[in-house]
Parts: structure tokens; C-alpha cells; sequence
């Protein structure tokens, strides 16, 4: 059996002095007068990478979305379409206001929404469509985009894992009338913890601006709440740690192509199995490295995982649908414009993540895929 000497762990940051400088220095400045400095540059310097507008720093992606929704007026007895495969953050802020989550299909290919599931979905009651940019992936923006704009509907784009990653020339997150971002201990770029809601919107970051500080508008010194709003602020020495991350983003986003690319290599000659996509007009920032192996080999993902934690390998499942979560089980409405044999469910049912975080050097890939190799062939 083919065995790592060590434990290959799925995901990790990047650190550098940079980032450390830049934290000492908040911890030891970012008081008083100056105590939303290093949040003001992150925002400037993420706003402009993105090539959006507008950048509000925040504890993390899903207040991002629940701010979007709640900025948008969405609440209850409203509809929000969102995909049936995706992680539960992506949804759960549609219930926090008190709105209705109707899950769509995904696509073979690209592992995100099916725009023609989104059309299928949309009922007099819709009021928006959070789109995922799946592992990395992009999804059909144009497409999703003429959907939105003909029933009138608020487009989220959730690019919480796919910074970097663009479609048709434009940036991840810069696609929907918002777009949201995690900066989790695993993504692309990390604060720890953190988030980040973007829009070209002047009313929706206004709204965003209010709400997330209690109701309070942007410059309340008396603290003459207009509203109930919500407490979602990011400290200044994340915002400091972000900071030096994203003016490494170019190097961040090439070391994980550069991953991606040794897995390609390593695994291009291994049949029944199926990588990230990168159709053609699009850039995949490759967030994970993941693996469909095709149904044939009789291994689901929880017996692949298990295979690979015998060999000292971590790695992660690849998101179940909603639709089966016991968390949704009381929700038989939201699964009611799923078409009859769901895309994802097999894909789900067979995927896993492998390890792509950046401690992964081209040795340790090629022990994966060696892995990997051993693995299947002992099923056959």
C-alpha cells in the first residue's frame, strides 16, 4: 500500500513576514483615529482587484450574503433560487430572512447552477438567484444574468471560493448586482476568518453600510440607531492580514494553478475520472483540486476518503445536495423544481477534494496520485 511518511493535510494558508508586519503594526496602531485604516486599504485594494465599485469588510461570506438580501428587501414570503449542491452557507442566510430557499440542478461540467434549472424554478414569488462559483469554477453568468434581468430579480454571485477566477474577462464576484467572498483558514486568501460583500450599487452598499453596523448610517457619532440591523465588522488585524494577502494575490492565484497543473499531469492518463473544468472564455482559480471518480469503480466518496485516510492522505467530500441534508428535511418545497434525476447527485455522491492547500509541493502531489492510482486499481 502506497502511504504518505507524513499526514498531508487538505487545505493551508500562506504566510509570510508580510503578513505578520502588518498585523504586529495594526495591534500596535489601529486605535483611535486610525482604527479603520488597515479595513479602508483592504477594501480599496480588493474593490480594485475585482473591479467593482464598492468593497465592505465583514466577519465572514455569509453575512455578506444575509447583508445582500436583507439590503435587497428580500424576506418572507419570498423566493430565492440557489443551488441544490453547494456548501449550507451559501443558503442559510435565505432563511435568516425569512424567505423560501428553491434549489436547481447543476451542470456536469462546471459543477454549478444550471441556468435552465434557474428558469424552471422561477415562480411569481422569486425575488433572487445566488449563483456559486463552485470549487473554483465559474458559473454561466451571461445566462444567469438574462434570467435575472427578465424577471427582475437580485443576482448574488457567492465567489466565495473562486477569487482569482474570471468569466468572459471579468473577475469573480464582479458578475452579479453583488458578490461575496470568504477569507476562511482555507481559501485562496485568508484572514482567519473573514468576508467580503462587493457591488457597483450605490443603494445596496448603502444599505450594506447601515445594517451592518445596527442600524447605525455610515458616520453616526450619537448613536441614533434608524434601524434593527446586525453587528457584522471585521477587526482591523484581519483586515491587516488580508491586506498583505491581497497585494500577494497574483503569486497566491499562480501557486494554485501551478497545483492544479500537477495534478493534471500526474492523473492525465488515469480512466474513469473527471477534474475541475475550465471551459473555454473562463479562468478557473482552482481553490480545490477535486476528483470525480466514475461510478464503475464502485467507491462512493466517503469510501475513497476513507482509502485515503489509510494512507495517511486527508481529504474532503464533495458537498452533498441540500435536498438530503436532515437540516432540510422540513422543506419539502424547496426540492419541488428539481428535475426527477438531479446532475449532482451523482457527482456529489462520487467526488472528493484532495489536498490543495499551499504547503503541496510537486512530490507530494505525485504521492497522492500515487495514491490515488493504488486505490482504484485495488478495485478492480
Amino acid at each position: 500500500m502506497i502511504r504518505a511518511t507524513e499526514t498531508i493535510p487538505v487545505a493551508g494558508p500562506w504566510v509570510t513576514e508580510r503578513e505578520i508586519e502588518y498585523v504586529a503594526d495594526a495591534a500596535r496602531n489601529a486605535w483611535f483615529s486610525n482604527h479603520y485604516e488597515y479595513n479602508r486599504r483592504f477594501e480599496e485594494a480588493f474593490a480594485t482587484y475585482v473591479g467593482v465599485k464598492h468593497a465592505v469588510s465583514l466577519p465572514h461570506c455569509t453575512a455578506a450574503i444575509h447583508l445582500s438580501l436583507a439590503a435587497a428587501g428580500v424576506g418572507p414570503g419570498d423566493e430565492v433560487i440557489v443551488p441544490d449542491v453547494t456548501w449550507i452557507a451559501s443558503v442559510a442566510p435565505v432563511v435568516y430572512v425569512g424567505a423560501t430557499p428553491v434549489f436547481a440542478d447543476i451542470l456536469k461540467d462546471t459543477w454549478c447552477i444550471d441556468p435552465r434549472s434557474v428558469e424552471a424554478a422561477v415562480t411569481p414569488r422569486t425575488k433572487a438567484i445566488i449563483g456559486v462559483d463552485l470549487y473554483g469554477s465559474m458559473a454561466n453568468w451571461s445566462e444567469l444574468r438574462r434570467i435575472a434581468d427578465r424577471h427582475n430579480l437580485l443576482l448574488i454571485e457567492d465567489a466565495a471560493e473562486a477569487l482569482g477566477s474570471e468569466y468572459g474577462g471579468r473577475k469573480a464576484g464582479a458578475l452579479g448586482d453583488t458578490g461575496v467572498f470568504s477569507f476562511h483558514g482555507s481559501k485562496t486568501l485568508t484572514t482567519g476568518e473573514g468576508g467580503m460583500f462587493v457591488t457597483n450599487d450605490d443603494y445596496l452598499h448603502e444599505r450594506v453600510m447601515t445594517l451592518r453596523d445596527h442600524g447605525r448610517p455610515p458616520g453616526d457619532k450619537l448613536f441614533l440607531n434608524t434601524e434593527i440591523g446586525f453587528k457584522y465588522k471585521m477587526s482591523a488585524l484581519q483586515a491587516a492580514f488580508g491586506l498583505a494577502q491581497i497585494e500577494r494575490v497574483e503569486e497566491l492565484i499562480a501557486r494554485k494553478r501551478q497545483i492544479f497543473d500537477w495534478y493534471k499531469t500526474e492523473l492525465k492518463d488515469v480512466d474513469g475520472i473527471t477534474l475541475n473544468a475550465e471551459p473555454q472564455g473562463t479562468i478557473n482559480s482552482y481553490w480545490m483540486v477535486t476528483v470525480i471518480a466514475y461510478p464503475s469503480y464502485g467507491m462512493d466518496k466517503f469510501a475513497l476518503m476513507a482509502a485515503f485516510r489509510e494512507r495517511n492522505i486527508d481529504t474532503r467530500p464533495f458537498f452533498s445536495p441540500l435536498s438530503s441534508l436532515p437540516a432540510f428535511a422540513e422543506r419539502p418545497d424547496s426540492s419541488a423544481h428539481m428535475p426527477e434525476c438531479p446532475v449532482g447527485e451523482t457527482i456529489a455522491k462520487f467526488g472528493i477534494n484532495l489536498p490543495s492547500g499551499y504547503h503541496m509541493t510537486e512530490e507530494k502531489v505525485q504521492t497522492v496520485c500515487a495514491a490515488m492510482r493504488d486505490i482504484l486499481s485495488s478495485t478492480s
